[in-house]
């Protein structure tokens, strides 16, 4: 909706085109992402329950790993059902307050993200190069203000982030050719003021991205080089299979982001960019838990304890 005011007119709500497609494929991208969906929360709900109620898995590793299947929870509720309206609509209009908090709980969820696998490669690195103290450096009270540590860091820095989103001015268009409110397609459509917003998004998007991505690799450097010492070809593949699977969603989140963040955006179609973005809201989400679950012995240890257990009860 567009308002005039002061000779200017003032946009009051945003229209997200989605994915302009015909019906057909409409429906088809529309049962694939409820099914999607449906997956993404049994799968991360049942990693929450796993580690809350099996005790072999109270250890640091799944602690991290039950924190990303709640943020990968909030990150599906904030996108997808809003996403799932606009493909039956083929298109729908979302009220500026709505946009701006759906855009704050996104950034705030991918921020967390990215310092939370940071902490993951981390605990990694604690539990390979220096064994012997791992129980006395990564105890209950540590992990948990590790985590309370991100959420804290990430809450500081969204806050400057969406001030300044709040303080542009739409009065061109109210068209955002996405699927959610996102902070790039947001400036493209902005009539004022996007300079200093588009200096900041230079400078702090890859601040986010780069300084717990290099952390992250010199973590794994010292990972690798502490594995190929180690003389036993068995303990090698044992060290090795327990970083894997945070590797393979390290690598998949960071590529997605890098592509859509910090490519140059020439010649890259708007569907290309909305494809990428699909990948780290609804992919990944959905990747993750089939990643640690079908990959980890102990995880599909305590499934089958799990059911069993519910199977003697009945």
């Amino acid at each position: 909706m567009l308002l005039q005011n002061n000779n200017y007119t003032v946009v009051t709500e945003f229209f997200l085109l989605g994915f302009q497609v015909d019906q057909d494929l409409r429906i088809l991208l529309f049962s694939l992402l409820l099914c999607v969906n449906c997956c993404t929360l049994f799968g991360n709900l049942l990693i929450i329950t796993l580690v809350s109620t099996s005790r072999t898995l109270h250890t640091p590793m799944y602690f991290f790993i039950s924190q990303l299947s709640i943020m990968d929870i909030l990150l599906t509720t904030d996108i997808t059902p809003f996403m799932l309206y606009i493909l039956l609509k083929n298109g729908a209009s979302i009220t500026f307050i709505d946009c701006m908090i759906q855009l704050y709980f996104f950034c705030v969820l991918e921020i967390f993200e990215c310092l939370l696998l940071t902490v993951m490669s981390y605990d990694r690195y604690v539990a390979i190069c220096n064994p012997l103290h791992y129980t006395s450096i990564m105890t209950n009270e540590y992990c948990v203000k590790l985590v309370v540590f991100c959420w804290l860091t990430v809450f500081f820095i969204v806050v400057i982030d969406t001030s300044t989103i709040l303080m542009l001015k739409f009065c061109r268009t109210n068209i955002i050719d996405h699927f959610f409110c996102d902070i790039v397609p947001l400036i493209k459509i902005a009539c004022s003021g996007t300079q200093f917003v588009e200096l900041e998004v230079s400078v702090l998007g890859p601040a986010v991205l780069l300084i717990p991505i290099t952390i992250i690799i010199v973590s794994y450097v010292n990972i690798i080089v502490t594995i190929l010492r180690i003389p036993s070809n068995i303990s090698r593949q044992k060290a090795f299979s327990t970083c894997s699977s945070h590797l393979i969603v390290v690598s998949i989140f960071y590529w997605t982001m890098f592509c859509v963040y910090l490519v140059p955006k020439k010649g890259q179609s708007s569907t290309i960019s909305k494809v990428l973005s699909l990948f780290y809201t609804v992919f990944t989400p959905f990747i993750n838990p089939m990643i640690y679950s079908l990959r980890n012995k102990d995880i599909m240890k305590a499934v089958r304890e799990t059911f069993l257990l519910n199977y003697i009860l009945r």
